[in-house]
């Protein structure tokens, strides 16, 4: 099961059917639909699920743009090394202005509500934009597990998009529960402002602080008790206005350190039920009272614990992940992470459907 994936109170298609599940043997055989080497799915090899498309519909009068990837089939009891996986798709911004919130679902084509848990995770990457802590990556503004936690909205902030910016999304699925879903689709729900001068809201950029640094999140969880240390410089003054986590089943806590700091940023303290399984990382803010300032120059440093009762190793089996949302000091010494998209031959969509 994956983890409650971010924070609630701070961020408080008729196609083909997907293709059958098939064996491990068969798997290793089969090249990774994905191009980039993302936080998603970097060095996993799966088979790609067919009719898989992105869909996006704009209701003008609500300001809401509602971005729906599907449909997958998902048989019982199916890995997500054993499902066939959706192909990367690309949703091109269709205004300049700022995203406010995420807020995703799942549901069948009747639109009936079907379980979080199916949902390994989502991601979606700009394309157009490096990452401030680890700009060797594409900025990734928005992701979600299981548990489909809305990003809320932060009242004052919102992140800047521009006109003909792509935002790739990256989706794995796997069922662990007893029933089959059929045509299923993730569906979220973004509310927006247009641009406007004197700009509405402050912008704010995603936080993503790794114990893999600025490689592939996903590392060899080993049994018994483990800990893994990872950290990234700061290369901006501002501050941050909470955070959040991600780990998988097993894990016991995550904490965010500032070597200017003696004292840490964050405890996380993983929630788990008997067995193991992860239900929640909790969510600590700042906003509140200022913020919290890092200084150009400083180090964080992000440490993973898990506790893996299974006996054997886990391959792929931990992320350490602290998730949260940054304004910069000097608002625009940002902007030079801006960039033309690099090529790719995955799908793109451009936002023309009009309610």
């Amino acid at each position: 099961m994956c983890s409650r994936f971010f924070f609630s109170l701070l961020f408080a298609s008729a196609c083909a059917a997907q293709q059958p599940a098939v064996s491990d043997h068969d798997m290793s055989k089969m090249q990774h639909s994905h191009t980039h080497d993302g936080f998603m799915q970097g060095g996993m090899h799966h088979a790609i699920a067919q009719g898989v498309a992105l869909d996006a519909q704009s209701d003008e009068n609500s300001h809401t743009i509602t971005l729906r990837v599907g449909p997958v089939n998902l048989p019982a009891n199916t890995s997500h090394m054993k499902m066939p996986q959706p192909p990367d798709l690309v949703w091109t911004i269709p205004m300049t202005g700022w995203l406010l919130a995420y807020h995703p679902k799942l549901v069948d084509a009747a639109g009936n509500s079907v379980p979080g848990v199916v949902l390994h995770h989502v991601a979606f990457w700009n394309e157009n934009r490096s990452d401030f802590l680890c700009p060797n990556k594409e900025e990734h503004i928005f992701g979600a597990g299981g548990e489909l936690t809305d990003w809320t909205q932060i009242p004052g902030f919102g992140y800047r998009v521009e006109k003909g910016d792509q935002i790739r999304v990256e989706t794995m699925i796997h069922n662990p529960t007893a029933t089959s879903y059929e045509k299923v689709f993730l569906e979220i729900s973004i509310p927006y402002l247009d641009d406007a001068t004197p700009a509405p809201v402050k912008n704010f950029y995603p936080a993503w602080m790794d114990v893999a640094s600025c490689g592939n999140s996903g590392y060899d969880l080993p049994p018994g008790p483990s800990k893994k240390v990872g950290s990234v410089p700061v290369k901006y003054s501002g501050i941050l206005l909470g955070v959040g986590g991600h780990m998988h089943d097993y894990g016991r806590q995550l904490t965010l350190e500032d070597s200017g700091a003696k004292e840490p940023i964050a405890l996380l303290p993983a929630k788990t039920d008997e067995q193991g399984h992860l239900i929640s990382i909790p969510v600590v803010t700042f906003f509140q009272t200022g913020g919290y300032h890092f200084a150009a120059g400083d180090k964080l440093t992000i440490t993973a614990t898990y506790n893996n009762r299974t006996g054997k190793l886990l391959r792929d089996g931990a992320m350490g992940i602290v998730v949260g949302y940054f304004v910069p000091q000097d608002l625009a010494a940002l902007n030079s992470l801006r960039h033309a998209p690099s090529s790719s031959p995955q799908a793109h969509l451009s936002h023309s459907n009009e309610r």
